[in-house]
């Protein structure tokens, strides 16, 4: 009996090949650094390595819709420095009084303003897919729009960045809110929203209707309107998902950063949440792919700043080199599983 190979899985191992080719590489290399240590795997799912990976939890499900969404960096922007500002407090910081928003409440709780900022998230991801769905409007055209749209609003708030001095944020996020995997290496609290996200994504993608519905309408948009199947509503919920990754991830930044940055935040991360969902596997054209390759997409992206930053000789912008000629390399990997899938379809 010959066993036989799913063209949609090729990707996904191509991933895993990577990944397992580039931690090996890093265990030569560095082994007397201690690279192969459990704090240096622990490192790859926090901080701005957390941020990416819930933002492209959101891009994933989008791309799998056949759809795309650059908003994702200016959302965050907005996200952080809305929560900096409503957790404003001016006794803490008589300074910039008259430089933060009067528009505003401030002095909030940290969870308040949180929960206001995962909802305009939310509301401007449905936004945008409202447009798409009823208007029939290019989903680049509108996310474009919408990525200008909320870096302008973002700046409309506060020009400059602005800390977080709310003993949530100073003691509660740091200290409490994480818990110990050995004395020396703990999991924060941006590592445990991640990996919640992702399970939660995973959940809908894999073991739900609504997740089935996703690749029906990326697979065939034409063919899921014939079968009967809620094409509009699957679109609009997933850019409001990926609103709510989007604004989430602008949480766990201030979570990493102690502040919110109108200019610096997410700048660029939507491009980087493209790259890692194409690396882990998804097809642009829609209807395959994963959250777990994403994932690996992410910690793809990890490993390489790490394995630069620990060789010292390297600048930064390798990491972008190198990331785009994986992005490069899988979308060719993907045309060839397209044409393979097509055959094989044919000769059927």
């Amino acid at each position: 009996m010959k066993l036989r190979l799913d063209a949609r899985y090729i990707p996904l191992l191509a991933s895993a090949a990577v990944l397992a080719v580039l931690y090996a590489v890093g265990l030569a290399a560095f082994h007397d650094r201690g690279f192969g240590s459990l704090s240096v795997l622990a490192d790859l799912f926090r901080d701005e390595n957390a941020v990416l990976g819930i933002a492209a939890i959101g891009t994933t499900l989008v791309i799998i819709s056949g759809g795309i969404d650059l908003s994702v960096g200016s959302v965050v922007a907005f996200s952080s420095i809305l929560i900096a500002t409503l957790c404003f407090d001016p006794q803490l910081d008589p300074r910039v009084v008259g430089n933060v928003s009067q528009v505003l409440p401030h002095g909030l709780h940290p969870l308040p303003a949180i929960a206001i900022a995962l909802a305009a998230g939310t509301l401007f991801g449905a936004g945008m897919g409202c447009l798409i769905h009823f208007f029939k409007l290019p989903p680049f055209l509108v996310t474009l729009g919408g990525m200008f749209f909320a870096r302008g609003m973002a700046f409309m708030i506060k020009s400059e960045s602005l800390s977080i001095k709310h003993p949530f944020y100073a003691v509660t996020v740091q200290d409490t809110l994480r818990f110990s995997l050995t004395p020396d290496v703990d999991v924060p609290l941006s590592t445990i929203c991640l990996l919640v996200l992702l399970a939660g994504g995973m959940y809908l993608a894999h073991f739900r209707k609504f997740g089935r519905n996703i690749y029906a309408v990326g697979g065939d948009e034409k063919s899921a309107v014939l079968m009967g199947l809620p094409v509009g509503r699957t679109k609009v919920l997933v850019y409001t998902l990926a609103g709510l990754c989007s604004a989430a991830a602008g949480v766990v930044y201030t979570f990493s950063v102690q502040k919110g940055d109108p200019l610096n935040a997410g700048m660029g991360l939507e491009l980087d949440a493209i790259a890692a969902t194409v690396i882990g596997g998804t097809l642009l054209s829609g209807g395959v792919g994963y959250l777990a390759g994403t994932l690996m997409g992410v910690l793809i992206f990890g490993l390489i700043q790490t394995l630069i930053t620990n060789k010292g000789t390297l600048s930064s912008w390798w990491t972008s080199i190198a990331i785009g000629t994986l992005v490069l390399v899988f979308i060719l990997l993907q045309n060839i599983v397209v044409a393979v899938s097509r055959k094989s379809a044919r000769q059927a």
